[in-house]
């Protein structure tokens, strides 16, 4: 197997393990809202997200980013605490560009945060490798890959909840979005590093 689909396949896993779910919660809640007619909106909003990772993830990984690991822990669930309390609050009428524009820019800070989770667990993949670039590139393709994946599934639940069963948009964003502020919530009491 080469160092390409080695890293790949890691950043696959990662994102997708369920037993790491805060990220999978954390594309939910900033999922749900959208239908698949919106996927260009979204699309840039996942890019954001992309962006704001990838670039801690690889300061994180060349140690030019240090923050403590416990902190990052613990913000992980806010960000999710903090998107899924959006979506409770906003009225979809409310949906203008300029929270679009806010909402992109949440979803790159966000990102950041995400990132440095991230790049905890491939610095320690690293410790062996003698260059970083090609498995941090695909170490990152693959967690995108991966988000692209959990992206499709998510809009594709809801069209059949929502289109097909006829369960009320409102109710389902509610549904998903409490589920989100809950678990996020008992995760920062949990992880509190304070």
């Amino acid at each position: 197997m080469s160092i390409f689909e080695l890293y790949f396949k890691l950043g696959l896993q990662h994102i997708a393990d369920l037993k790491g779910y805060d990220h999978i919660l954390f594309i939910l809640t900033l999922c749900v809202v959208y239908r698949l007619t919106e996927w260009r909106k979204l699309l840039i909003l996942i890019t954001a997200f992309t962006i704001g990772h990838s670039l801690t993830l690889v300061l994180a990984t060349l140690n030019l980013l240090r923050i403590d690991g416990d902190l990052i822990e613990w913000l992980i669930p806010l960000t999710i605490f903090i998107t899924a309390l959006a979506n409770v609050l906003m009225d979809r009428k409310q949906h203008s560009p300029a929270l679009h524009k806010f909402k992109y820019f949440a979803a790159l800070f966000f990102g950041l945060i995400h990132g440095l989770g991230f790049s905890n667990y491939l610095r320690a993949l690293l410790g062996s490798e003698k260059s970083m670039l090609l498995p941090l590139f695909s170490f990152n393709l693959g967690i995108e890959i991966g988000q692209i994946l959990i992206v499709a599934i998510i809009l594709l639940l809801s069209m059949v909840v929502i289109d097909l069963l006829k369960y009320p948009r409102r109710d389902w964003h509610l549904l998903l979005s409490g589920a989100g502020l809950g678990i996020s919530l008992i995760l920062m009491i949990e992880r509190f590093p304070f």
